[in-house]
């Protein structure tokens, strides 16, 4: 698929590693739907420097049960859909259920809601849909279990929906990245322990992980793939905290 003139939903896509990716499918000429959670002055102030026209920001809570089914109303029908909202931190695998439960809107259920109105039964024209997922899905780290499950659960949907759905010209496929930037609170961080866990030793781009985008959405053969963008981190079998 070519990406100018087609429309496209990324979702926390105003700031941060979205934000990286929404520059380098804006310069591509697609339109972008921008979804944020609370970044709507980032995601406002993004939105005067890309390029091309027609782009707009959409806010919406993912643990809110409901929010995502909205924002797809919202938006419309895509042709491009990018899942990479999510939220992160250390968690046991037996967190209490009510945070478990937000972990699962987030991560699972919210971008579940964004496949499903992508591929409703009445769309008739091709489309793709990548979810980013994280490389704990291939070697899940102790005390990450939650976070972990949930995004492996999507990854599992994503091969599930690849299936089903690969007859009527519907792609979709996960990128699994490791460690690019700090998480939030953490901006300072050298991320030196995590990095031990790392073959190449060195952060993942996030451009590099956009250019993976960039490569799925051009390659019209590939579907149901799970793609490690993680510097050979995935290769390990060690706990690195």
């Amino acid at each position: 698929m070519k990406l100018n003139g087609k429309k496209v939903l990324i979702t926390g896509g105003a700031r941060r590693i979205g934000a990286v990716i929404a520059r380098h499918i804006a310069e591509q000429g697609a339109v972008l739907m921008l979804h944020c959670h609370n970044g709507i002055a980032e995601g406002e102030k993004l939105l005067e420097e890309l390029p091309g026209t027609g782009h707009r920001i959409f806010q919406a809570d993912f643990s809110i049960p409901g929010a995502a089914e909205k924002l797809a109303a919202g938006c419309g029908e895509v042709d491009v859909l990018i899942n990479n909202a999510s939220i992160y931190a250390r968690t046991p695998a037996d967190l209490p259920e009510a945070e478990s439960r937000r972990y699962f809107e987030v991560n699972f259920w919210s971008p579940l809601a964004l496949m499903r109105a992508f591929a409703v039964p009445e769309r008739s024209s091709e489309g793709v849909v990548i979810n980013i997922v994280d490389q704990e899905i291939l070697r899940p780290a102790a005390e990450n279990g939650i976070y972990a499950v949930s995004r492996k659960a999507l990854a599992d949907a994503t091969l599930a929906f690849a299936l089903e759905h690969a007859c009527r010209g519907l792609r979709f496929n996960a990128v699994a990245p490791g460690p690019m930037i700090p998480p939030p609170g953490l901006e300072h961080s050298t991320m030196s322990k995590v990095l031990k866990s790392v073959p190449t030793g060195k952060r993942i781009a996030p451009e590099d992980l956009a250019a993976t985008l960039l490569y799925i959405i051009a390659n019209d053969s590939l579907t149901g793939a799970v793609i490690p963008v993680d510097g050979g981190q995935h290769l390990k079998n060690y706990e690195y905290l």
